[in-house]
């Protein structure tokens, strides 16, 4: 069916997620719109500014999109000058160290007095840190300021106490608690005390250190894929840390500790590799402090001493290739920088249906300067669709350097290895049941677009057959193939087609079938559906249709399902609401309404007529002007608590009636209190006359 076979290599997107070395390029982009979206706020403390400075110091961010502004310095300057907490006091230091704010060199002498004198007599492992790291920051911003210290072996034994024998480290001599998170700000201010020390350090000191840290990668965590971590467990009064915080703890400390000292840390390289693909497997964290802490940490792996990890990566977006097309890997550092010279080998490809069989024994790919690729230029010609594991094997030269690179050894990298595959030999036949004899077979091209009619009873069966064969012309088995029967009434039903050796068949006997068809005559269409992810010419196609006659239903034979639902519908227009109200209830005639009313106010005729038969008169009533205005109020009032019984019957409702009768009833409370207070002296005045 087709002439011409292309061959392609395909890196989709959930290939990606399984390729632990596919990270490296999204370090220098992505993460630097993360980091302007994730610290765009004006820091609440030094702590956030020192991290968001920190990260766009790391990841090269222009100083116009840093968060901190004017206020920074200020505060900076304010701790540096006032008594400060050590952590305050810390961070102030190193906020400083970047933004060079305009500091009194007095100030620096006066907190390196105050962080000597505490780093002596501190006995908790957080004092100790930030004493120290104070101190650091100091002898690289001022060289006038005497930072050394004399004691170190008293520092180093305070220090050592709290260390634990499996290399975790304790918080204070109180706590019996050992913690990983504690083990890297330990060796931390191990490697800041070893800076500070006013003459050579004890070797032997270094030595024991250097043991702690094995055994504290010897409980290192692993992933299955080779990735390696630290986890913290709970420490009673501390806060408890997540593998992320406590991993990047440990990577400060360890990378720290290994640049102020000489000789060698022996520890492996895949587990260095493994804490790099760690970092970068996380992709870009949602929190500012979990980015502060990854990026931090991959700037640490980038430039340390022991062994820094090499990325092995394929190219982020999908590609492919020809016979004469070509594979790209490339090689970085953690956090994209271009690797020292190497070699790239391709030490075996094999199908992953027969890991033993091996495609390629050895091959070296080409280096590309411009590019700083490693390229692949052609594919194996025993390479055919279908896929497959790569194992890579990164090489490094001997270029004169100090620095060690680790490469992880043999790296395997899944590939999925596409191209058409030649649909032949369709055919669709109708048999006779009882003979096996074929009443009507056809042909079908299904590379073209003819269909074809067919018909059939209950007592016949239906035949359908096809090849599938690769470029290499071996027999291609599809993740997906099924035969579908599609009724006028647009009930469905799937079949799978199986494989039988050379050729793909599937027969139906309608016999058997009467009740799956629901007993439905008529016309089925006919439709293919063959797909596989290697298979760039996966086709859904629709053969023809076949004219069905089957017998009657029986009573009891199941119904066929109810047509499917459009999803949509339900956001279509409704069908209109109508409503009709009911006719209004007779009312009475308005002369008896006037009636009613009327003898509603006989009450109050007969009030108005009973306060003149007793003789009700202005005589009494207070004739200077401030008695006078609370009388009047006092009626007044009156009268409103009587119109809002009046308001309360035709239209208000009653928790707006009893709010507005509180006010009322305060202001009669405090008017009539008044008014009667000055007759009853009015009263006695008069008796007493």
């Amino acid at each position: 069916m087709a002439t011409h076979v292309s061959h392609v290599i395909v890196a989709a997107a959930f290939l990606l997620l399984l390729l632990p070395f596919s990270f490296s390029f999204s370090i220098s982009h992505s993460h630097r719109s993360a980091a302007i979206n994730l610290f765009a706020a004006t820091p609440t403390s030094l702590e956030d500014a020192y991290e968001a400075l920190r990260v766009f110091q790391i990841l090269g961010i222009e100083e116009k999109n840093t968060p901190v502004n004017e206020d920074t310095c200020q505060k900076v300057v304010e701790s540096l000058a006032s008594s400060s907490p050590l952590k305050d006091l810390f961070y102030a230091l190193k906020v400083n160290a970047i933004l060079k704010c305009n500091v009194n060199g007095n100030v620096f002498k006066d907190i390196a007095s105050r962080l000597k004198a505490t780093v002596h007599d501190a006995s908790a492992l957080l004092d100790i840190y930030y004493s120290i790291g104070g101190l650091v920051v100091i002898k690289d911003q001022d060289s006038n300021v005497d930072v050394l210290l004399a004691d170190v072996d008293g520092v180093f034994q305070s220090i050592k106490v709290l260390s634990q024998s499996d290399g975790r480290w304790r918080y204070s001599s109180d706590n019996p608690e050992s913690s990983t998170y504690a083990a890297g700000l330990a060796l931390e201010s191990l490697a800041g005390l070893i800076s500070l020390a006013s003459s050579e350090f004890d070797q032997s000191k270094v030595n024991v250190v250097k043991n702690g840290i094995v055994k504290l990668f010897d409980g290192i965590e692993k992933y299955e894929d080779g990735t390696f971590y630290f986890d913290e467990k709970y420490v009673g009064g501390h806060e408890q840390r997540g593998s992320l915080s406590t991993t990047s703890s440990v990577v400060r400390g360890v990378t720290a500790f290994a640049a102020v000292t000489s000789g060698k840390i022996n520890l492996p390289g895949d587990k260095i590799l493994g804490l790099a693909k760690f970092f970068l497997g996380i992709g870009i964290p949602g929190d500012a402090k979990d980015f502060f802490n990854q990026v931090e940490s991959l700037a640490f792996l980038e430039s340390n001493r022991i062994s820094i990890p090499l990325i092995l990566s394929l190219p982020e977006t999908a590609y492919s290739l020809t016979k004469k097309g070509q594979l790209k890997v490339k090689v970085n550092t953690v956090l994209g920088s271009a690797a020292p010279p190497l070699t790239v080998k391709l030490v075996r490809a094999f199908s992953t249906g027969a890991k033993d069989s091996a495609i390629i024994d050895s091959k070296e790919l080409r280096y590309d300067q411009e590019s700083g690729f490693h390229v692949l230029d052609a594919l194996p010609k025993n390479v055919d669709v279908g896929t497959y594991v790569f194992v890579f094997e990164i090489v490094l030269h001997d270029f004169g350097s100090e620095k060690v690179y680790a490469t992880g050894g043999q790296i395997h990298v899944p590939i999925y290895v596409t191209g058409i595959i030649e649909v032949g030999n369709a055919e669709i036949t109708v048999l006779d049941s009882d003979l096996g004899s074929a009443e009507t077979q056809k042909k079908l091209d299904l590379a073209g677009n003819d269909a074809v009619s067919l018909s059939a009873n209950h007592l016949q069966k239906l035949r359908f057959s096809f090849q599938l064969t690769t470029p290499h012309g071996h027999v291609f088995k599809p993740h997906q193939a099924f035969f579908k029967l599609r009724h006028e009434t647009k009930v469905e039903h799937i079949f799978v087609v199986g494989n039988t050796g050379k050729k793909f068949e599937k027969v139906l006997d309608f016999l058997g079938l009467v009740e799956k068809l629901f007993y439905l005559s008529g016309k089925y269409e006919i439709e293919l559906t063959v797909g596989d992810a290697v298979m760039e010419n996966s086709f859904l196609r629709l053969l023809g249709h076949v004219e069905l006659d089957l017998p009657e239903a029986p009573e009891k034979a199941p119904r066929p399902p109810p047509p499917p639902v459009d999803p949509y519908s339900r956001y279509g227009p409704k069908a209109e609401i109508t409503h009709i109200f009911r006719s209004p209830e007779k009312r009475p005639h308005q002369e008896l309404s006037l009636a009613f009313l009327g003898l509603i106010l006989l009450p109050f005729i007969g009030f108005l007529v009973g306060l003149l038969r007793l003789g009700v008169n202005l005589k009494n009533f207070p004739g200077s002007t401030v008695p006078a205005t609370f009388g009047i109020l006092f009626h007044v009032g009156i009268a409103a608590v009587l119109l809002l019984y009046v308001l309360f019957w035709l239209k208000l409702d009653l928790f707006t009636t009893l709010k507005a009768f509180g006010l009322l009833g305060a202001i009669l409370m405090f008017v009539g209190h008044r008014i009667l207070s000055h007759l009853a002296f009015t009263s006695a005045k008069l008796k007493s006359a």
